[in-house]
């Protein structure tokens, strides 16, 4: 995951320095703006079971496209709808095990434990209310994006790391439909993202095995590099 993590960075880098001299805006008066993304950031598990806690750095990768649909002359007023992928990582010491078809969770008390996550592969739906103070040949803006994300999970994983083996398995328990509210803000190139989920990551009749409900919700705070 380093790697990964380390092209993400270079590539918003390399993305960023060719804003300096970039291509003429299409459309003139028409333009549009941030019609694609991409953006790296780190997930903070919220509303923890007791004696759970997060370790590691838990991570979000996202990229996409968003349609830009000014409502005003100025074309700084409108909203954003788009289409696109994520990926997270959420590590802790809340350990997943399947036997039987059933899956039994727990927190710690594996030998030899180094780490356990949950992963998801994701289709998302973000939509934006936008306001920028851009113009037809500026490239160098204020932007503050905020709005709701939908995902849909369409692989989602739990993950074993002990220092003699590693596991995983398929996890139907995590909840397919993930949706909640977000927030885009900065200055030319970089821009912080924020987001919140309005629902837990796991089904609502998910517990540990001491029978408290693993209600976790994300909070995801990272950049977002936006581009066209």
């Amino acid at each position: 995951m380093k790697h990964y993590c380390v092209s993400i960075v270079l590539l918003l880098f390399f993305l960023g320095h060719s804003q300096e001299n970039p291509p003429t805006k299409q459309y003139g008066d028409k333009y549009l703006e941030d019609q694609f993304y991409i953006g790296l950031g780190f997930n903070l598990l919220m509303n923890k079971p007791t004696d759970v806690a997060q370790t590691s750095l838990s991570y979000n990768l996202q990229t996409g496209f968003i349609k830009d649909i000014p409502f005003n002359a100025k074309r700084n007023f409108g909203i954003g709808v788009g289409f696109g992928y994520a990926t997270n990582s959420y590590y802790s010491n809340i350990v997943a095990t399947q036997a039987n078809n059933t899956i039994a969770y727990q927190v710690g008390g594996v030998e030899d434990f180094r780490r356990s996550k949950f992963e998801t592969h994701a289709i998302e739906l973000p939509f934006e209310l936008r306001w920028r103070t851009s113009n037809a040949s500026d490239y160098k803006f204020w932007r503050i994006y905020t709005g709701a994300k939908f995902g849909y999970v369409f692989a989602g994983e739990s993950r074993l790391l002990t220092e003699l083996d590693k596991s995983g398995f398929s996890n139907d328990d995590i909840e397919k439909l993930q949706y909640g509210l977000m927030l885009s803000f900065g200055y030319n190139t970089w821009n912080v993202h924020a987001y919140y989920s309005l629902n837990p990551l796991l089904k609502d009749d998910v517990m540990i095995n001491g029978g408290e409900s693993i209600d976790l919700r994300v909070l995801r705070i990272g950049v977002i590099f936006y581009i066209l």
